[in-house]
C-alpha cells in the first residue's frame, strides 16, 4: 500500500463536515486541520494510482462543500 497526502479547500464553516465524511472513507488513516493555502491536510492509503484517481475523482471531489484538492503522492518512507 502506498501513503498518499491530500490537501483540501473547504468552504467555509464547513471543515468538521468535510473532514467527518472524509473518516468514512475505506483508505481514511488521519486528518488535520492546518493553516495556509489548504484547510485539511488527510493521508490515506492506497494499492494503487487507479485506485487512487477513483478516489479523489469519484468520492473526495464530490463530497459536498469541498472546493479543491491538491494530491501529495509518495516514493519511499525514511524512519
Amino acid at each position: 500500500m502506498r501513503a498518499v497526502f491530500l490537501m483540501m479547500k473547504v468552504e467555509p464553516g464547513t471543515l468538521a463536515e468535510v473532514a467527518d465524511r472524509v473518516t468514512d472513507l475505506e483508505s481514511f488513516s488521519e486528518a488535520y486541520s492546518i493553516s495556509g493555502a489548504y484547510d485539511l491536510l488527510v493521508k490515506l492509503y492506497v494499492d494503487d494510482f487507479e485506485d487512487l484517481s477513483h478516489l479523489v475523482t469519484e468520492q473526495i471531489q464530490k463530497i459536498p462543500h469541498v472546493r479543491e484538492t491538491f494530491t501529495i503522492l509518495t516514493f519511499h518512507a525514511f524512519k
